[in-house]
């Protein structure tokens, strides 16, 4: 659990140090969102900021972090370094004997920030529909000559350019 502990002061710095592991053994336990293809590694680092305006806490922050993950084109292996930013105003209320409990925004923030399609690079080529070539490697052999099927019976006549 992240927990950070509020001072007298207006604003409080927190900084925490995890490795991804224990980390999300113990806050993803539960959690079904992440496949088994997919899975954060080495640290996250988690830097922020509580300020108290009196009436509201605001939180700002950022997490760093490493993702491993299979490509859902080619399906390589691959990880990317994340950096994901939050600012969330919460009720002074969530604040127990002076410690804050920032363990769910991160978990959010992190759930939230996660790209709908995993991709080992932004310009991935995938497999061949065909032979099931990884298409970045390299063209495959594959006749890549498309027909439109409503024209296919032309095929029969002889003499007909461009089929």
């Amino acid at each position: 659990m992240l927990k950070v502990s509020l001072g007298k002061d207006v604003s409080t710095q927190f900084h925490f140090d995890e490795s991804a592991e224990s980390f999300f053994d113990e806050t993803f336990e539960d959690d079904d969102f992440f496949s088994v293809s997919e899975k954060f590694v080495g640290r996250i680092e988690i830097d922020g900021e509580i300020v108290n305006d009196g009436t509201s806490m605001i939180i700002r922050g950022k997490i760093n972090c490493r993702k491993k993950f299979v490509c859902d084109r080619c399906l390589t292996s691959a990880e990317e370094n994340q950096v994901h930013e939050f600012d969330e105003e919460v009720d002074t209320a969530e604040i127990a004997d002076g410690l804050f409990d920032i363990t769910e925004l991160v978990k959010d923030t992190l759930i939230a920030a996660q790209p709908i399609q995993n991709l080992c690079k932004a310009d991935c080529r995938g497999l061949c529909p065909t032979c099931g070539k990884n298409l970045n490697d390299g063209e495959c052999e594959c006749n890549k000559t498309k027909i439109d099927p409503r024209l296919a019976p032309m095929l029969k006549f002889k003499g007909i350019d461009g089929f």
